[in-house]
């Protein structure tokens, strides 16, 4: 001990001390972080890394795009995800991040403007988690530095209906942001520059949103009807909760500046080359580019193939459109749009959730999807032709066209599948999942081995943690 105590003190000019209790500290740098800067990290987090999961493995699974290499999650081997299919670490992280962001408001009078935008991004957060993987850690998450790094999972209804929930935390957030009377700005906003009117029309059409999503399994209509008569929704596009992508660096898209080997792997599904041509529709000279071999020419290939027998001529295929590479500047991430908000508007009428013509959601919503895509409806749209509304196939049409705006999106799309089987998806070339389109993500490996016992208990709540088990929500 003499001889360490020694060495120690020798050391000293090179920062040891004797009793080895003091830290290197840098005295300049900051050791709190300002709110403004946490909200501004997880709203362009959220919206960098959800854009990019859209493009790369919800399009996959929602049938936008086909992968033509490294695409054992196109095939629905979703336990091997590649270039993305494992959101579970950055949600858990911003969830993370969020709540230390709701401490700091509700710890600092100075900082209450935080609470209401805080809250309703944490259901925001929660719902996408749960919608994806079903049961998940959640009251007892986030609590790694009170000793408790193996929280147990929630289930699902409990995570939307239960205190402190998806539900629960929309109504307190909308309450904090109704009853903020402070004169500090909110600050660090992406999404509304500080406009807390738009964030409640947010947070209302969440609500909305939610609400429509578990109508399956619980009686939502009065509900739905005290959320409309409790203030204005997210109806037109200058209300769009989105951000914009720059045209270059930091703040653009993320596949515009992939390898041009990584953003060719994608090119357009048969299925919604099937769709967009059966409306005449031409969001598809937007979404995709015309073949290399005949630039009259727009084809897709069904998804999953095998890759190790794909014999194909990339040059017959669409690769995906300008607006993903060199026009990213035009393209948003999308956290909620009005078009998306009229077609939930849409789907509540045509169910008797609301009064109100389903019609005239349904063409609005079709009207604010093509603008939000920079693309001009034909005047024939929706008079003639499959677009035109048809009663008897009302659902359908509504769907259908929620999912045709709602390309990147993160899952949107295959989880509107999910929920309706609307758009109806094929059954891939060479399916990893006996032929069976997935209904939830797999947890990813690191649960089995970091949060084992209870792992257990949900995977043996979802077949032994099978894609194939449906979620709480799901008829």
């Amino acid at each position: 001990m003499k001889n360490i105590r020694l060495l120690c003190c020798f050391l000293g000019l090179f920062g040891c001390t004797s009793e080895f209790t003091e830290l290197n500290i840098n005295p300049i740098a900051p050791v709190e972080v300002q709110p403004e800067l946490l909200l501004r990290k997880v709203l362009y987090d959220h919206a960098d890394n959800m854009a990019y999961e859209g493009f790369v493995a919800g399009n996959l699974l929602g049938q936008y795009f086909t992968a033509i290499d490294f695409n054992l999650f196109d095939r629905h081997g979703l336990t091997q995800p590649q270039y993305g299919g494992n959101p579970w670490p950055f949600l858990y992280e911003n969830l993370r991040d969020n709540e230390i962001l709701l401490e700091k408001s509700r710890n600092n009078p100075a900082f209450a403007v935080y609470e209401g935008p805080a809250l309703l991004f944490k259901a925001y957060l929660t719902a996408q988690l749960t919608d994806l993987y079903g049961d998940v850690p959640y009251s007892q998450a986030l609590q790694g530095k009170n000793g408790n790094v193996t929280p147990a999972y929630d289930t699902q209804q409990s995570i939307y209906l239960g205190p402190n929930g998806i539900l629960n935390n929309l109504e307190k957030g909308l309450a904090a942001l109704a009853q903020y009377r402070g004169a500090v700005r909110l600050q660090g906003d992406i999404l509304y520059n500080g406009d807390l009117n738009k964030w409640q029309k947010w947070g209302r059409s969440l609500q909305l949103k939610y609400l429509i999503r578990i109508s399956a399994q619980e009686n939502v209509a009065n509900r739905i009807q005290q959320v409309l008569a409790s203030g204005p929704l997210l109806l037109e596009s200058s209300d769009d909760a989105v951000y914009a992508f720059t045209a270059s660096q930091p703040n653009n898209f993320r596949m515009a500046t992939a390898r041009i080997g990584d953003f060719n792997l994608f090119i357009m599904s048969e299925t919604i080359e099937e769709i967009l041509k059966s409306y005449q529709d031409p969001r598809l000279m937007t979404y995709f580019r015309p073949t290399a071999n005949n630039p009259l020419v727009y084809r897709g290939l069904r998804n999953g193939p095998d890759a190790s027998q794909l014999s194909i001529s990339v040059g017959d295929y669409s690769f995906s459109g300008r607006i993903f590479r060199e026009e990213a500047g035009r393209l948003k991430a999308n956290f909620l749009t009005s078009f998306e908000v009229n077609f939930l508007l849409a789907e509540a009428a045509y169910k008797g959730l609301i009064s109100g013509s389903p019609q005239v959601y349904y063409e609005k919503g079709v009207q604010q999807a093509f603008a939000y895509w920079g693309v001009a409806l034909p005047s024939q749209y929706l008079t003639a032709g499959p677009a035109a509304y048809q009663p008897n196939q009302g659902l359908q049409q509504i769907i259908t066209q929620k999912w045709l705006g709602n390309l990147i999106n993160g899952y949107e799309g295959w989880i509107e599948y999910r929920r309706t089987g609307f758009p109806v998806l094929k059954t891939v070339t060479a399916s990893l999942n006996t032929n069976l389109i997935p209904v939830r993500l797999p947890y990813p490996p690191t649960e089995d081995a970091l949060n084992n016992a209870n792992f257990r208990i949900a995977a043996g709540r979802t077949q032994n943690n099978s894609i194939n088990a449906k979620v709480w929500w799901q008829p």
